[in-house]
C-alpha cells in the first residue's frame, strides 16, 4: 500500500507540474468556465428592454399623446417619434426600431365614436422578440384603452385585434410573415458554418503543417510565402463557397426562407467574411504552431463569438454596454446583420455599403498579420 501512494504521489506531481508548466490547459480550464459564467449570466439576456419603437402620429391631439405615454412611460420600450409613415419605414427596414405605432388623422374622432383603432407594426424576423414586443405593446395600450372606457362610460367595443375597451389594436408582421422563428434562425447558421469551416478547419490543419515541419520545408523552396498562404487560402475559400451553397439551397428549398435581396450581394459579403474567418485562421496557426492550442484559440475566438455575440442568439442592444462593444469588435457581427437583412428585408444600400466595407477592413487587416507573422517565424 505504501509502494501505492508513493507512485501515486509522485506521477500526480508529475501531472501538477506538467500542467502548471503549459498555461494553456489552465486557461481552458480555469478561464473558460469564468468567461461562459460572465457572458450567460451577467452578459446575455432574453429580456426586452428599451426596445426603440417608432410613433407616427398623424392626429395629434391630446387623446393620441395620452395612448402614446403609455407606451413612453414603460421601461420596455423607448420611443421614437418621426414625421411620417416613410420614415417609420426606413428605419424598420434598417432594424432601428422593432416597431412602429401609429395613430391616424381622425384618432380623436374614432375615440368618441367608440371605435378608435392604433396600427401597431413589428419586425418579426427574430419571432421570439417580435411576440414578446407586441404582447407588451398591446398590454400598454390596452390597458391606456380600458381607462377610456371606464372613464367615458363605453361597456363594450367592437374589436379587430387584441384590444381592451373602446380601442382595437391592429397588429401587422414585417419580414416574417410565417412568424417562425427558422425565418431568424437558418441566416444565422450560415454564418456559424462559414466560421466553422474558414477559421477553425484553416487554424487546425495548417498548424498540424507547423507541427510536422512540413511548413518550413515549402519555404525553403523557390515559391514565395504569399505563394503558399495563397495556396492555403484558395482550397478552404472553396470548401466554404460550396458550404454557402448548400446552405442556400437548404435555406430556400428545405425551411422556406425567403430571399428578398440580391443573390450577388449576398455571394460578395460571403466572400468577404470568407476571407476573414480564413485569415483568422492562418493567423491563428502561424501564432501557435499547434494543433490543440490552435483549436482551443479559434474556438474561443472565433466559433464562440460567433455563436454568442455576433446577435445569432440574443439581441446585442438587450446586453450590458461593455459586451456590445466587444460584439461590435467580432467580424461576424457585421456579417450576420447584413445576411438576415438581405434575406429577410431586401437591398438596403447603405448597411450592405457599411457591412461590406468593414468585412473587407477585416479581411486585409488578417491577411497582412498572417503574411508578416509567417515572415518573421521563419526568419
Amino acid at each position: 500500500m505504501n509502494g501505492f501512494a508513493t507512485r501515486l504521489l509522485a506521477l500526480t506531481r508529475k501531472e501538477v507540474r506538467q500542467l502548471l508548466r503549459d498555461k494553456s490547459n489552465l486557461a481552458i480550464g480555469i478561464l473558460l468556465p469564468l468567461l461562459l459564467i460572465a457572458l450567460f449570466g451577467w452578459g446575455l439576456s432574453l429580456d426586452v428592454k428599451n426596445a426603440p419603437i417608432a410613433a407616427v402620429l398623424d392626429d395629434s391631439s391630446p387623446a393620441a399623446v395620452d395612448a402614446l405615454a403609455a407606451l413612453e412611460l414603460t421601461p420596455v420600450f423607448s420611443v421614437r417619434r418621426v414625421r411620417s409613415m416613410h420614415e417609420a419605414e426606413q428605419l424598420m427596414r434598417a432594424r432601428q426600431v422593432d416597431g412602429i405605432v401609429r395613430f391616424s388623422s381622425d384618432f380623436s374622432r374614432q375615440l368618441a365614436a367608440g371605435d378608435a383603432r392604433i396600427q401597431l407594426i413589428v419586425h418579426g424576423a427574430d419571432a421570439g422578440r417580435a411576440s414578446i414586443v407586441a404582447g407588451y405593446a398591446q398590454a400598454a395600450l390596452a390597458g391606456w384603452g380600458q381607462k377610456q372606457a371606464d372613464r367615458t362610460g363605453f361597456a363594450q367595443a367592437r374589436l379587430t385585434g387584441p384590444a381592451s375597451g373602446a380601442v382595437a389594436i391592429e397588429q401587422r408582421m414585417w419580414f416574417n410573415a410565417a412568424n417562425t422563428s427558422t425565418w431568424y434562425l437558418v441566416p444565422g447558421l450560415v454564418v456559424l458554418i462559414m466560421t466553422l469551416v474558414g477559421a477553425f478547419l484553416t487554424a487546425l490543419v495548417v498548424a498540424r503543417e507547423w507541427e510536422r515541419g512540413t511548413f518550413e520545408a515549402l519555404f525553403v523552396s523557390p515559391v514565395r510565402p504569399v505563394e503558399i498562404l495563397l495556396a492555403k487560402i484558395i482550397p478552404y475559400f472553396a470548401v466554404g463557397m460550396i458550404g454557402l451553397a448548400m446552405c442556400l439551397v437548404a435555406a430556400r428549398w428545405v425551411f422556406g426562407v425567403p430571399l428578398y435581396g440580391s443573390l450577388a450581394v449576398l455571394l460578395t459579403a460571403a466572400m468577404l467574411y470568407m476571407l476573414v474567418s480564413v485569415g483568422i485562421g492562418l493567423l491563428i496557426s502561424s501564432l501557435t504552431k499547434n494543433q490543440f492550442i490552435a483549436s482551443q484559440m479559434a474556438l474561443l475566438i472565433s466559433f464562440l463569438p460567433a455563436l454568442m455575440l455576433s446577435g445569432f442568439l440574443f439581441d446585442l442592444r438587450n446586453v450590458p454596454l461593455p459586451i456590445q462593444v466587444i460584439g461590435h469588435v467580432m467580424p461576424a457581427t457585421y456579417y450576420m446583420e447584413l445576411i438576415r437583412t438581405l434575406f429577410l428585408a431586401g437591398d438596403l444600400w447603405p448597411m450592405i455599403f457599411k457591412n461590406c466595407a468593414i468585412l473587407l477592413a477585416y479581411a486585409l487587416v488578417l491577411l497582412g498579420l498572417a503574411l508578416r507573422v509567417t515572415r518573421k517565424n521563419l526568419e
